[in-house]
């Protein structure tokens, strides 16, 4: 068609008001003035400024660099004791350009030495009810003994070095400050008791069997080299339990001596496979690497039963290799299953692997590996080819906590065998969680002891993703918008914005795991749609992988890989606590006439209303105004309006009017935002012929007025219903104000 300008105005009358006029300022309003609260406003408030180490784009930029901290370790198990023995040498590169005057190391076993301050800064109440063995373990017996013992801290020549701990850190006092570009080679050797996590609570240590055994899942297990970067200088914040590792990416060369009669898996490539297997375990273990259907059992139940009994006091030395990994993770015992699968992904094979006792069967054996596998596979295709040669998921009890190629996952059947859907679902759920962080934080890794969402909220969203396409009907319990609704409208002050540091959230779980997860499912479902998001989220993910990315940096390639401008949804959802609450306050219909209402005075023409100021006119008369006349209430046939269908037929060639649109009702509803929150308007017409139609304005649509905004409807049948986010996509805690004509809701949250 071609363009037309028309000469009418459709004038929108309500009562005597006009519906949208400037506000006038005032002498005082001029004088005063007023600070800048528009939601839309851009970030640079918020965010660090761009430099050459991060870029503007949220791209690692031109002087961007990490440190390297590389290890050899030799550690043995000393299972009579629970005791754990090890020494190991560090090689440690300074890539920045200035020189360390001092080098920091975690020593985060210290948050369980009977001097640890850690139970000293949470409240403690009395009990009303408490268990004899529970007031026992609280007020009779002696704490457990744990944390590091150091011996000694050796140069390369095997010379004292002077260190001084403090807490759960260790500086290692330097002669000379370390260069840009030089290497530091020194050994650590220590001790410590390991914890029974079952009793003393850790996230690592030991279970103890009613058979005597024990199964071990070791990790914070070595004094541990802290980050230093452009960010924090060094992340040396004490470890107090919540805020989990900031990590430097290295190599690992690591010989785990253990009783002959264990089973093990741990961070890397196993070199000495032929010597800890037994010729069957190796016949098995590679039909596992051929089998890409279904894992291969290479220990068996019958062997770990057999094993159970012995007893070994022999011993066995397990080694292996890791390249690229920020961490190191190690769980034995004599108690094993071991199973294996194949993974392809793309051209590379890696391989899923589950360790668990028989208390764990059937369940383990039917769904671990094969949950594993299901992993890599989903989080891969979001963000990049799992670079890793295997991942491994452990049995144990109360357990989910991850560490680069290997994690402990919870959940058993009962003494019988027998397990509940929720037993299984909940099994599954941290599994894929727990293998998943590999990708997040320990390829993309994000400093945890800062910033907890960045790897847990990340890591939950795809957790989402991997588990509805595991199963659709999957029972999540995070990820959809609704699901955050009951946190984000409850009471404020226990409520902080996800950027707040990891030791201060009250809500740790919906704060750090839900709302980010909830916010992202909002992003890709409704604000930026899949194919934008994705390629953003993927960006993000390749832009940072094996380095060290913060909040800016995120926020700022899903901006620059999309091209939408998501400011107003970081400020809000991120750094408030703001909530989402769109109503729908008022709807009216209007009717077209060729009679101007009483009073109605022409707008004076200026360039932005010419085209609607000018002309012949008709006018838009609301039901209910004083104007308002009965017979009007009628569908719009143009050819009974003359001033109209004169237009029409003198601007239009008959092929031309064929293509007109030719609406017949005309609503305007007025939302308004009860909540703090923008979001788009996602608004679900009903039509009386139960037809629906689906319109969504964009979160822009409130940058001139937080309060309220007004729409037009104009369409060919009667309206009956109209719905305010009909599929709760937009985590709206209040629906009793979502829907015209008003009506009763069961529960907000049904």
């Amino acid at each position: 068609m071609k363009k037309i300008f028309l000469s009418i105005i459709l004038v929108m009358v309500v009562s005597n008001h006009i519906l949208a006029q400037e506000a006038k300022q005032t002498p005082a309003t001029k004088e005063k003035g007023h600070e800048d609260k528009n939601k839309f406003r851009q970030m640079y408030d918020l965010l660090a400024t761009p430099n050459m180490y991060r870029t503007a784009s949220g791209a690692p930029g031109p002087e961007y660099y990490q440190q390297q901290a590389d290890y050899k370790m030799d550690i043995e198990l000393d299972d009579k004791n629970t005791r754990l023995y090890g020494v190991e040498t560090i090689t440690y590169q300074n890539n920045a350009k200035e020189s360390l005057d001092y080098l920091w190391m975690q020593l985060d076993q210290n948050i369980a030495a009977r001097t640890s301050k850690t139970p000293l800064v949470e409240n403690e109440h009395i009990d009303e009810s408490i268990s004899a063995a529970g007031f026992s373990r609280k007020y009779l017996e002696e704490k457990f003994d744990g944390g590091f013992r150091i011996d000694y801290v050796k140069d390369a020549k095997g010379n004292p070095i002077s260190y001084t701990v403090n807490e759960t850190m260790m500086r290692i006092n330097l002669d000379k400050p370390l260069k840009h570009g030089e290497k530091i080679v020194f050994s650590v050797k220590w001790w410590y008791n390991i914890n029974n996590y079952m009793l003393d609570g850790g996230r690592s240590g030991y279970e103890h069997f009613k058979d005597g055994n024990n199964l071990y899942v070791l990790a914070q297990f070595y004094p541990r080299m802290a980050v230093y970067n452009d960010v924090e200088g060094w992340q040396n914040m004490q470890f107090w339990g919540s805020g989990e590792f900031a990590l430097t990416f290295g190599n690992y060369e690591v010989n785990i001596t253990v009783p002959a009669d264990h089973v093990m898996e741990a961070t890397g490539v196993l070199q000495n496979r032929n010597e800890v297997f037994t010729p069957e375990q190796l016949k098995r273990y590679e039909l596992a690497t051929k089998s890409f259907d279904k894992p291969v059992i290479v220990v068996t139940q019958d062997e770990a039963s057999q094993s159970e009994k012995g007893f070994s006091t022999a011993k066995k030395t397990w080694r292996f290799k890791a390249e690229n990994v920020r961490d190191f993770g190690i769980s034995t015992s004599r108690k094993f299953i071991y199973d294996a699968m194949a993974v392809q992904i793309n051209d590379k094979t890696t391989m899923a692997i589950s360790l668990y006792p028989k208390e764990g069967n059937p369940l383990w054996e039917q769904y671990s590996t094969r949950a594993v596998a299901h992993t890599l596979k989903s989080y891969s295709s979001y963000t990049f080819d799992y670079p890793y040669p295997k991942a491994v998921s452990i049995n144990a009890q109360d357990q989910g906590m991850e560490y680069p190629m290997i994690c402990w996952n919870f959940g058993r059947p009962d003494d019988k065998g027998v397990y509940t859907d929720r037993v299984k679902y909940g099994m599954l759920g941290v599994i894929i969680h727990e293998v998943g962080h590999n990708f997040f934080p320990m390829i993309v890794n994000s400093d945890e002891r800062q910033w907890t969402w960045m790897d847990e909220g990340l890591n939950t969203f795809m957790e989402y993703l991997a588990e509805i396409s595991w199963e659709p009907t999957f029972p999540v319990d995070r990820g959809p918008a609704r699901m955050i609704v009951p946190y984000m409208s409850g009471d404020q002050s226990r409520i902080e914005p996800i950027m707040t540091n990891s030791e201060s959230i009250k809500q740790f779980g919906n704060n750090a795991y839900g709302k980010p997860a909830a916010g992202l499912n909002i992003l890709r479902e409704t604000i930026m749609g899949h194919e934008l998001f994705d390629y953003a989220f993927k960006t993000y993910a390749n832009r940072w992988k094996f380095k060290h990315p913060t909040p800016e940096d995120f926020f700022r390639t899903m901006e620059d890989a999309s091209a939408v401008d998501l400011d107003w949804f970081f400020r809000g959802w991120f750094y408030t606590t703001d909530y989402n609450d769109i109503g729908i306050k008022e709807v009216k219909r209007y009717f077209v006439s060729e009679e101007a209402p009483k009073g109605f005075k022409d707008p004076t023409p200026n360039r932005r209303n010419r085209l609607k100021a000018t002309g012949p006119k008709v006018y838009m008369i609301a039901e209910g105004s004083e104007d308002y006349k009965p017979e009007l209430n009628k569908a719009l046939a143009i050819k009974d309006v003359k001033t109209l269908d004169d237009f029409v037929q003198t601007t239009f060639n008959a092929e031309e009017r064929a293509k007109l649109t030719a609406p017949k009702y005309f609503y305007q509803v007025t939302f308004d935002k009860p909540g703090g929150l923008v979001m788009p308007i996602i608004v679900e017409l009903t039509f009386e012929d139960g037809t629906t139609e689906k319109q969504t304005f964009p979160a822009q649509i409130w940058r001139m007025n937080d309060a309220e905004v007004i729409r037009t409807f104009a369409t060919q049948k009667i309206i009956t219903k109209i719905v305010v986010d009909p599929k709760l996509e937009t985590a709206d805690i209040d629906l009793t104000n979502n829907t015209w004509p008003k009506q009763e809701v069961k529960s907000k949250f049904d």
